[in-house]
């Protein structure tokens, strides 16, 4: 890396719209383009169109059969 490498502010791709974005204090939206850009993507967490891969969860249903088979079992 050149010293004239080191002055150019690094450049990432929008994770929304795959624009170039300067990574840099002047964009208080990085590492999206725009505040829309920031939206949608939290928006799409919100409706559950993004997630994170992993084993499901136990809804409340689960944990109550869970804590019945367990009072059933003397708790063991």
């Amino acid at each position: 890396m050149t010293p004239a490498d080191s002055d150019r502010p690094l450049e990432v791709a929008c994770p929304q719209c795959r624009k170039k974005v300067r990574w840099s204090e002047d964009n208080p939206y990085r590492p999206f383009c725009s505040k829309r850009c920031r939206l949608l993507d939290l928006g799409a967490w919100a409706d559950e169109s993004h997630r994170i891969a992993g084993e499901p969860s136990m809804d409340e249903a689960d944990i109550d059969a869970w804590l019945a088979q367990a009072d059933r079992d003397g708790g063991s």
